[in-house]
């Protein structure tokens, strides 16, 4: 049977349509990626949120076209990025934009106290958020008085989607998305009332959740079930739903996540719900593919000093890290916390061990490749000994794997087993597809 999923993602809308076969694997028959270009300027350096309508209005366009070729479709999923929300008159209809993942009010210094709103809640609640989670964004505008008059409730943009598609007026939010607004208990399956009653949010309702993939309703005489996480969606894309699995990504920044029937958390790794009842452990850090992109920047500003080109050097990069393979024990080894971590923004990276024998780009191009996987398996070690689960296959994805194989040889040799890239570029319009299939 074939399948559309919608991914609607900070800067690009992407669909797929797939065939599903009996076991739950599926092809890609066609893939459509387009710009989101919806970000609004304003004069708040903190302030990321984007135009909620004109996101719906090119994702509805996507879905069309795969309608119109492919009328026969099972099912439309959706998936995109968690964390963000659009407020909701009672009619269902947007009264605010997207206040998306990257905005930064919850870390604003407040006049009169000199204490952000994530240091008031963790003085408060004795709770760890971060800036762009759903509730943490909500309890800003709350407290500033922000919230749109009509606001009634609120949801994820692609909640949003599902909505406007089949025209219903209240949101069911599903637990993956409903666990990145924050202030939400994993294991419970349920928002913390008691730390929200206790910070006094009480201007709007929470969103209806649910576990399973409910359908929404029709569009077009094709249903649309509950939309899920993007980190959820991109493992079901790239990794499928068997216990014990480890993906691996890196993008920009680098992710691993493992799944399992276990709840385990620590500091650095958190517990996100699947589908099904099950886990994915997740550890992200900050500076995946960008330390790279660092690193190419770096000799491309010296290469413009010393000839006048500004040409791109990734090709060079890669021969170089290709000889600083036989790195030996003694090679430099670098860590690429550029921009901190996840539980520690003020870590910054650093260059160890260097000598007369190993301070040349080859040696520092492998270092940074090597730093890259290095924070990754880190977290990994954190949730093997925390859960002793057995890995029985690794699955890397994202560009950062497919354009540099020297990466994908240091991620097995870390790792201890071999690295399987995924089959689709797009995964997690892929696994939005499967999920309505599930």
């Amino acid at each position: 049977m074939k399948a559309i999923g919608i991914d609607i993602g900070t800067t690009t809308i992407s669909g797929v349509v797939v065939e599903v076969d009996e076991r739950r694997h599926s092809t890609v028959i066609e893939a459509k990626t387009i710009q989101n270009g919806s970000f609004i300027r304003t004069s708040n350096e903190w302030e990321r949120i984007q135009d909620a309508e004109k996101i719906i209005q090119k994702a509805k366009v996507v879905v069309d076209e795969f309608i119109d070729k492919y009328p026969d479709a099972h099912n439309i999923g959706l998936t995109g990025q968690m964390h963000g929300i659009v407020y909701l008159n009672a009619e269902g209809r947007s009264v605010s934009p997207l206040y998306t993942w990257q905005d930064g009010r919850g870390n604003i210094c407040d006049d009169k106290t000199g204490k952000s709103l994530l240091k008031e809640i963790e003085e408060k609640c004795q709770y760890k958020a971060a800036s762009g989670y759903g509730l943490i964004t909500h309890l800003y505008n709350e407290k500033h008085h922000l919230v749109p008059i009509e606001a009634n409730t609120f949801c994820t943009i692609m909640d949003y989607l599902g909505m406007c598609l089949t025209k219903r007026t209240h949101p069911l939010v599903h637990v993956s998305n409903a666990a990145s607004f924050g202030f939400f208990d994993v294991q419970k399956k349920c928002f913390e009332t008691d730390w929200l009653n206790k910070i006094r949010m009480d201007t709007i309702r929470l969103p209806e959740i649910c576990e399973d993939m409910e359908v929404l309703g029709m569009y077009k005489d094709i249903p649309v079930t509950v939309a899920i996480g993007d980190n959820q969606a991109s493992f079901l894309g790239a990794a499928g739903s068997e216990n014990n699995t480890l993906l691996v990504n890196m993008g920009t920044g680098g992710q691993i996540s493992v799944l399992t029937d276990q709840y385990f958390e620590t500091e650095g790794i958190e517990a996100r719900p699947f589908l099904g009842g099950k886990y994915l452990l997740v550890g992200a850090s900050l500076c995946g593919g960008k330390a790279y992109a660092l690193l190419e920047n770096f000799f491309r500003l010296f290469m413009k000093e010393a000839t006048g080109q500004d040409i791109p050097l990734y090709e060079i990069l890669g021969r170089l890290a290709e000889k600083g393979m036989d790195a030996s024990s003694s090679s430099m080894k670098v860590q690429t916390t550029f921009d901190g971590t996840r539980t520690d923004s003020g870590l910054r990276g650093e260059i160890r061990n260097i000598s007369s024998d190993n301070f040349t780009p080859e040696f520092l191009t492998y270092g940074v490749l090597e730093g890259m996987i290095r924070e990754l398996y880190d977290m990994f070690v954190q949730i093997e000994k925390g859960t002793e689960i057995k890995i029985v296959q690794m699955i890397g994805s994202g560009n950062g794997f497919r354009k540099n194989k020297v990466l994908c040889e240091i991620a097995e040799k870390m790792f201890g087993m071999k690295l399987t890239l995924s089959e689709c570029k797009e995964e997690a319009a892929t696994g939005a597809a499967i999920s309505g299939c599930l």
